[in-house]
């Protein structure tokens, strides 16, 4: 008759607590845990998936265990989760469940953040940003071929997303997964920061983060970390104000510095917070206002 049906409404493939951080998201909440889901399934397949044990399932090939909204929100509070985050897979295969969650997660004064693809049109998009706080993108290239050969998608609908996002007040980050010789081209990642810059502004954190082979792409090295440091800088020279290295734990490339002053305001070692120097939103050192959601 024409109807869709979810498969996987309360079919929880994957549940865990993690750091803000792991997702990641750093400039929201920073050392705060998220009680973090996942059911099987995904709208696009790519080649490289870190996660492809439950996102490139359907629901009955995998584990499940059953549980509805209103058990996710008490299982994060029992957990003393000030977050839910709907993440590991696709969230938007899972919709339906990630957005009566999110409701009922609202009402006992949680929020909820969101790790996607941005494969997902405008209309449920709206009607998602109404209920969830902030929303992490994975930009996989800036290269329409790239998505047709490795992730069997589209990439204007993603950058539609994107300027979405941004024109709402939920909290964005974006972050991309550096494979060496597919999507690290330089003059490829200047094209990609200058449209950042130019369509959502510089304030938007970008995280560099380093490719381990992983499913269908093992024929690849890790990404050497000199590549992510270029493409670190190529981001810092287009005038974006908050770049960071993903996977290279210890790295200066993690922690926090103020665009106007230039101090150390977050000191990170991999999902861990060494130090923290925003008080009220501010780089406590000149007052300068570092946009995110710190409380």
């Amino acid at each position: 008759d024409g109807r869709y049906y979810t498969l996987v409404y309360g079919k929880v493939a994957s549940l865990n607590v993690d750091p803000m951080e792991k997702k990641p998201f750093f400039h929201f909440l920073p050392g705060s845990q998220a009680f973090s889901l996942a059911t099987a399934g995904c709208n696009l397949s790519c080649r490289f998936c870190q996660n492809w044990e439950i996102s490139q399932m359907r629901p009955e090939q995998v584990r499940n265990i059953n549980l509805p909204p209103d058990a996710v929100v008490t299982s994060a509070e029992n957990q003393g989760c000030p977050v839910i985050a709907y993440t590991y897979s696709e969230p938007v295969i899972f919709y339906e469940f990630m957005y009566d969650t999110s409701l009922q997660a609202r009402r006992k004064g949680l929020k909820n953040v969101v790790v996607s693809a941005g494969y997902i049109t405008p209309q449920p998009l709206a009607d998602l940003l109404k209920v969830v706080d902030a929303i992490k993108i994975d930009l996989k290239a800036f290269n329409q071929d790239f998505y047709h050969q490795y992730v069997r998608g589209e990439l204007q609908p993603v950058l539609d997303t994107i300027k979405q996002i941004a024109s709402s007040p939920v909290w964005l980050e974006i972050v991309y997964l550096v494979i060496p010789t597919l999507n690290d081209n330089p003059d490829e990642i200047r094209k990609m920061c200058q449209w950042l810059k130019t369509e959502i502004g510089p304030d938007y954190p970008l995280h560099f983060s380093r490719f381990h082979p992983m499913y269908l792409i093992k024929n690849l090295p890790p990404t050497p970390v000199s590549t992510l440091e270029r493409l670190r800088q190529i981001a810092l020279e287009e005038g974006l104000h908050y770049v960071y290295l993903g996977n290279v734990p210890g790295h200066p490339g993690e922690s926090t510095y103020c665009p106007n002053c230039g101090k150390l305001i977050v000191e990170r070692y991999g999902y861990t917070i060494n130090k923290n120097e925003i008080s009220k939103g501010k780089c406590r050192f000149c007052g300068q206002k570092i946009p995110g959601v710190w409380s």
